[in-house]
């Protein structure tokens, strides 16, 4: 449950949301692809919120579905 708050209240995401293309957020874009706390809040979804994130953030989805 921890790391379900923290990866849905993540500062750095709230970055990438806004703008993509700043510094803070490329930098979270590539931190969550080896991530251990947002791989387990992505198993921690169910399908088809874990299929939403991965087009919203374009994500590999053989990874998480």
């Amino acid at each position: 449950m921890k790391n379900e708050q923290q990866c849905e209240n993540c500062s750095m995401r709230a970055k990438y949301d806004i703008n993509p293309k700043s510094l803070i957020g490329r930098f979270w874009r590539w931190h969550i692809n080896f991530c251990p706390g947002w791989n387990s809040y992505m198993k921690s979804l169910n399908k088809d919120s874990r299929r939403s994130l991965c087009e919203k953030y374009k994500l590999k989805q053989k990874k998480y579905l």
